[in-house]
C-alpha cells in the first residue's frame, strides 16, 4: 500500500569509533558552555519545549524575522509542504543531496543545471523553485552577492523562489548575503557550534508561513536549552574560533594544494573509495564525493593544528592522493 521513495542520501560524519573525523565540516572547538547547556536540558525536559520567546530573542541577535527549525532538514521538507508540490525544482549538480530528495518527496519535477548562478538563470521559470547551497558543498565556493545578480534577477522577473542554503556562510571571510522578496535563507547552528545532534537552525523570509507548517516542539529540550545559551553567548564563540579555523585553512591551502571559501575542501584523488579506504588504515575518516556525483574526490574539513597535521602526514604517505 505504501511504496518507498526509491532516493537515497549520503551525509558525512564518522559512524565507526576511533577514527579523527574529517569527513563533517564543523567546528572542531566546542563551546565552553557545553556542560552547564547539557545540564540545563535535563533540568527542563520534564515540560514541553516551547521556545517562542526564545525565537524572538534571536530575532534580534540576527536583526531580522526568523523561523526557528530543527536544522536546515526540517526547513527544506517545510518548504516542501509549502512550495515544492507539483512545481519545477532547478538543483545545481554537485551540490547537497537533501535537496533532490526533498523534492522527490513533494513530487516536484528536478531539473538539473551547472553549479554557476548565470547558467542556472537560464533555466528558471514562472513558479519554479530554485536551490542553490552558498558556500557550495562539497567544494566551497562562495558567490557574493554581485555574482549571484544574475539568478536574483531571474528568479525576480519569473516570479520564482530561490532557496538559499548558507549553512556555512559563518564559515567565509567577509559574508555578504543578499536580500529579496523571492527569497528563503535557510541557515544552521549545526557545523558552526560543532553541534550536529542538537538540531538547531533557522529561515529567513515568509516567517508566517513557515510557522504555519512548522512541528510543535520540534527542537527538544535540548535545543531550547542551547537557544538559551546561545542568545546568552551572543555570537562571540564565533568571534573566539573562527580566526583560528581561518588560520589553519590557510595552511591547509598552502600545503595540501587547495582552495574553499568555507572550512572544507576537495581534493582530485583518482579513485576516492580507495582512498578513503586507505586514509581509515591510518585513523582518519575523509569523506568521498561519490554521491555528489564527484566520484574522483574526497572532502575533509579543517580541525584543530595537530589534528590537521596528522592530515597532512596522512596525504604524504599517500603522495598526495595521487596514486589512487
Amino acid at each position: 500500500m505504501l511504496e518507498p521513495v526509491k532516493f537515497s542520501t549520503h551525509h558525512g560524519g564518522a559512524r565507526e569509533e576511533g577514527l579523527l573525523d574529517f569527513s563533517a565540516s564543523l567546528n572542531p572547538y566546542p563551546p565552553e558552555w557545553l556542560d552547564e547547556m547539557f545540564k540545563r536540558a535535563k533540568e527542563i525536559s520534564d515540560r514541553y519545549p516551547y521556545y517562542e520567546r526564545l525565537e524572538e530573542e534571536l530575532e534580534g541577535l540576527v536583526g531580522e524575522p526568523l523561523t526557528v527549525t530543527a536544522g536546515i532538514t526540517e526547513a527544506l521538507y517545510l518548504l516542501g509542504i509549502l512550495a515544492l508540490r507539483g512545481k519545477k525544482a532547478i538543483i545545481p549538480e554537485h551540490t547537497y543531496g537533501e535537496y533532490e530528495r526533498t523534492a522527490r518527496i513533494f513530487g516536484a519535477r528536478v531539473v538539473k543545471g551547472p553549479n554557476e548562478p548565470e547558467k542556472i538563470a537560464e533555466l528558471v521559470e514562472r513558479d519554479s523553485v530554485v536551490f542553490f547551497c552558498n558556500p557550495n558543498n562539497p567544494d566551497g565556493r562562495f558567490y557574493r552577492v554581485g555574482e549571484l545578480k544574475p539568478l536574483i534577477d531571474a528568479v525576480e522577473e519569473k516570479r520564482a523562489l530561490l532557496v538559499l542554503d548558507e549553512a556555512f556562510i559563518d564559515f567565509v571571510k567577509k559574508p555578504e548575503s543578499p536580500e529579496g522578496e523571492n527569497i528563503v535563507k535557510l541557515r544552521t547552528f549545526t557545523k558552526s557550534y560543532g553541534l550536529p545532534g542538537i538540531r538547531v537552525g533557522y529561515v529567513l523570509g515568509f516567517e508566517e508561513a513557515f510557522k504555519s507548517v512548522r512541528m510543535p516542539w520540534s527542537i527538544g529540550s535540548t535545543g531550547v536549552a542551547f537557544l538559551e545559551f546561545l542568545i546568552e553567548d551572543g555570537f562571540d564563540h564565533l568571534r573566539k574560533t573562527m580566526p583560528l579555523i581561518w588560520r589553519e585553512k590557510e595552511r591547509l591551502e598552502r600545503v595540501l594544494k587547495v582552495k574553499s571559501d568555507a572550512n572544507f575542501f576537495i581534493k582530485r584523488v583518482g579513485n576516492a573509495g580507495r582512498f578513503v579506504e586507505a586514509m581509515k588504515k591510518r585513523g582518519i575518516l575523509v569523506r568521498s564525493c561519490a554521491s555528489f556525483g564527484l566520484p574522483e574526490y574526497a572532502r575533509f574539513s579543517v580541525r584543530k593544528p595537530e589534528e590537521n597535521e596528522r592530515l597532512i602526514e596522512a596525504f604524504r604517505e599517500l603522495g598526495g592522493g595521487e596514486i589512487f
